[in-house]
């Protein structure tokens, strides 16, 4: 317990709660009669006697008191309440002093009676204290108080406050509306310790205001202090602001000094930009500390993304990096940022750089020597009267980073010794944040790099697609993400549409996201089921995931999926995801729809199928398969973001750049916090007259006829040049087929931008590449195919298999069929 009883620590004392609570106090009921019905607990602690004892019994007899109570129930006291102090002999025979509240109870069958809280006096005392000292504390005291509810907006402030802030004096104890969430200042610090539940201190520099009518003429420092409010149950209130003013009349350096410190402590290192970093520092020193502050870098410490644009002369050398002045015509204006900053090898800047030391007046022979001769520079600084300058290194782990020149000429002091002091404490602080800002850009600059080089360079051109994409990295706070995209070429003219997110941001997302591309890549030249494909790469992450927990680097690795094929020849799109979003697709004559796809886990949960979907696409629909960061947009939710994309989708017949540009112009900020990826696909078909389809029966004949049927539709489609090659194929995969397959043969030519032949049975069993042994028979068929087509895999059906082959088209015959697709 504090003095007069006033609380400090976690307890709760007696002159913060009223001795009148119910909750505490000793509490007597009174009937009209004034006989005595109620006597609690508390009661019989603070006058001996107990319950028993004075149920029923006068309360004049019990309360054996002059005034009072006693004086209520004889009937002297006219008023329904009465407060005051009274003096009643306890059960032990002694006087005791007590504090009593009584109100008259009126109900309305007529029955009063009075019901009494009675408290010790001294607690009455020490209540009594405790409001007149925070009364006089808020109303009379020098110190400015306000409180904020729990969206910042100021409640109330005393007098001395509003002074401070400026309002006028008869809006200080309820602050109008119009004010209300008006004071800057107050929020700034108040929104900090109710977001930290910390009190919160700092000392402000407030300039003079000379015509301010009761003002002293002198500088401030104001300590201002924050602290959340919390109702007894715990809940957070609001925040209540203190501050009190100190008037520097003769401008005393140290306490200046240390408010810039303090400044420059909360105000440079707020970001992990490079350039915003320099600026930060120079906003500090201008107009505080100097009229003129620049900041020049050591050119290798430029951003990453600058380094292409870096000139080559003067590499080594200095950049201009920041600058600042009291003065609207910036004299230092000739040099523009970025541009290389050139100084005499004598100067104070180089030989700053060189000793890693400061330079101030005294050390050099000329203050003008650093303009390097300039006629403009020297010109404009003589005529705006420069007569002190300074120049700190930026130096920090060991490796000076730059320098930072400082001017005076509105300010009438020399740099002294203690201004170097000071500007070497900031500079060195200011240093070490732009050493941060320089290994985070070169960090994220080399996650997008590999990011990048690990997205495909450019998509294949296909005919059963027409495709477009976007892909935007996020800003360099978030870090660069997982986010993948591919379009992947697969046998019988089809082609698997992928887009994935790797759990987490930087290096090792992007490292992933290289591993999982490769992987699906690799699954998707298999030909396999697109819920088979999802199910393998999830082992893949499962084993990536134990991988980094054996490591303990505490990577955690995750992802999402989707995975589409399309069929031009049968118009089919089959689809299946693993914790993504589904694709939306607009129909040329029915409206925008997000597919219906089984959502499926993420990758890395393990034991959990994945299910695909098949559907029937119209030729010229268009797909868009995209990340979740294009729908999550900070600025709505996820079913407002598809609604959005629904509408970027809603005509399909525009060209896919622009249906592209419209869906990033419609759902993202101008800097959004995660990667998109999305990729905009427009469906093409394969004309029936492009297909040739036989069923071969099992006769020795059947090959032969196989032949002349292929040789014969060759010379349809004017392909008579790769008509031999072509049968002895046809020929070597229908043999195998009868001989080591067993069920209904099927035989298909599909001229696309290459020809594609297939040949299809109801064996599973999947044919082997193998070197026959000169003594050998056999064996060599298929080694024969290898070596005549460009291409050739195996994939599996529900009935069996499909052995298939591609072969490059003769150039006229290429030129042709690119032009018709196209068309």
């Amino acid at each position: 317990m504090g003095v007069w009883g006033l609380p400090y620590g976690d307890g709760v004392a007696d002159g913060v709660v009223d001795p009148f609570d119910f909750a505490t106090a000793a509490l007597v009921m009174v009937d009209a009669a004034g006989l005595i019905e109620c006597w609690s607990a508390e009661a019989e602690k603070l006058l001996g006697y107990s319950s028993a004892d004075v149920l029923g019994h006068p309360a004049s007899a019990v309360l054996d008191s002059q005034d009072g109570l006693a004086a209520l129930v004889e009937g002297r006291l006219v008023a329904d309440s009465w407060e005051g102090r009274i003096s009643v002999r306890h059960h032990g025979g002694h006087s005791v002093e007590l504090g009593l509240r009584v109100r008259a109870l009126r109900v309305p069958c007529g029955r009063g009676g009075w019901i009494a809280a009675l408290c010790s006096a001294a607690a009455l005392q020490r209540w009594e204290l405790g409001q007149a000292t925070m009364q006089g504390l808020l109303t009379q005291s020098p110190i400015g108080i306000a409180v904020l509810d729990t969206q910042l907006r100021c409640e109330w402030c005393n007098e001395a406050l509003a002074t401070m802030e400026g309002l006028p004096a008869e809006e200080s104890a309820a602050v109008p509306e119009r004010h209300r969430g008006g004071l800057p200042a107050i929020e700034r610090q108040a929104g900090r310790a109710l977001a930290t539940g910390e009190v919160l201190s700092a000392v402000e520099h407030e300039a003079p205001q000379p015509g301010v009518t009761g003002q002293v003429n002198a500088e401030h420092l104001r300590l201002r202090t924050s602290f959340p409010l919390r109702a007894r149950t715990g809940a957070t209130l609001g925040v209540c602001q203190t501050a009190m003013d100190f008037i520097d009349r003769e401008r005393d350096k140290g306490r200046r000094r240390l408010v810039l410190v303090n400044e420059a402590g909360e105000r440079i290192g707020t970001t992990l930009e490079l350039g915003r970093t320099v600026e930060e520092l120079a906003e500090v020193l201008v107009p505080q500390f100097a009229d003129f502050v620049a900041v020049d870098l050591v050119d290798g410490v430029r951003p990453p993304e600058d380094l292409a644009t870096r000139p080559r002369k003067g590499q080594g050398g200095l950049y201009r990096a920041a600058h600042l002045s009291i003065r609207s015509d910036d004299p230092e204006a000739v040099v523009a940022i970025g541009a290389p900053t050139h100084y005499p090898a004598q100067s104070p800047q180089s030989r700053c750089l060189a000793t890693g030391l400061s330079v101030r007046d005294a050390d050099v022979s000329a203050s003008t020597a650093w303009l390097d001769g300039d006629p403009l520079r020297l010109d404009a600084f003589r005529r705006i009267g420069v007569h002190s300058h300074m120049v700190v290194p930026l130096r920090a782990r060991g490796v000076t980073a730059g320098v930072v020149t400082m001017l005076r000429w509105e300010n009438p002091d020399a740099f002294d010794e203690d201004d170097q002091l000071l500007v070497e404490e900031l500079s060195g602080r200011a240093a070490v944040c732009v050493d941060n800002a320089r290994r985070f850009a070169r960090e994220h600059s080399a996650a997008l790099a590999l990011q990048t080089s690990l997205l495909p360079p450019a998509l294949p051109d296909l005919s059963a697609v027409e495709v477009a994409y976007r892909y935007l990295p996020a800003d360099a706070e978030a870090g660069v993400g997982g986010d993948w995209f591919d379009v992947i070429p697969l046998s019988g003219a089809r082609v698997a549409l992928v887009v994935g997110d790797v759990v987490g941001h930087g290096i090792h997302a992007a490292a992933s996201m290289g591993r999982l591309r490769a992987a699906v890549q690799t699954l998707a030249d298999m030909d396999l089921p697109p819920e088979e494909l999802l199910t393998h790469v999830d082992d893949l992450v499962l084993r990536l995931s134990e991988e980094a927990e054996a490591a303990s680097d505490g990577v955690v690795i995750g992802a999402t999926c989707v995975y589409a094929v399309y069929d031009p020849i049968g118009r089919k799109l089959s689809v299946a995801r693993a914790g993504h979003p589904s694709p939306g697709l607009a129909h040329q004559s029915e409206p925008v729809e997000i597919l219906d796809v089984p959502a499926g886990p993420p990758l890395g949960l393990g034991g959990f199928p994945f299910e695909s979907v098949e559907f029937d696409v119209e030729e010229g629909s268009v797909m868009a398969l995209f990340t979740d960061g294009l729908i999550e947009a900070s600025d709505h939710d996820v079913d407002a973001g598809l609604e959005r994309l629904c509408f970027a989708l809603a005509h399909p017949d525009r060209p896919l750049e622009e249906i592209c540009d419209t869906m990033v112009r419609t759902l993202l900020p101008d800097r959004p916090r995660d990667d998109v990826a999305c990729l905009v696909v427009r469906t093409r078909g394969l004309d029936c007259d492009r297909v040739a389809t036989w069923d071969i029966p099992s006769t020795p004949s059947s090959v032969a006829e196989a032949r002349s049927e292929v040789v014969a539709q060759l010379a349809r489609w004017n392909l008579d040049d790769i008509a031999f090659t072509t049968e002895l194929i046809v020929s070597e995969l229908v043999t195998n087929a009868m001989k080591h397959a067993h069920g209904p043969i099927g035989l298909r030519l599909i001229h696309d931008r290459t020809l594609i032949c297939e040949v299809s049975d109801a064996s599973n069993t999947s044919p082997r590449l193998r070197r026959a042994r000169s003594s050998d028979e056999g064996g060599r068929g298929l080694f024969l195919v290898a070596q005549l087509a460009q291409r050739w895999g195996t994939r599996y059906t529900t009935p069996g298999k499909t052995i298939w082959t591609e072969q490059p088209l003769p150039a006229r015959a290429h030129d042709v069929t690119r032009a018709a697709t196209a068309e």
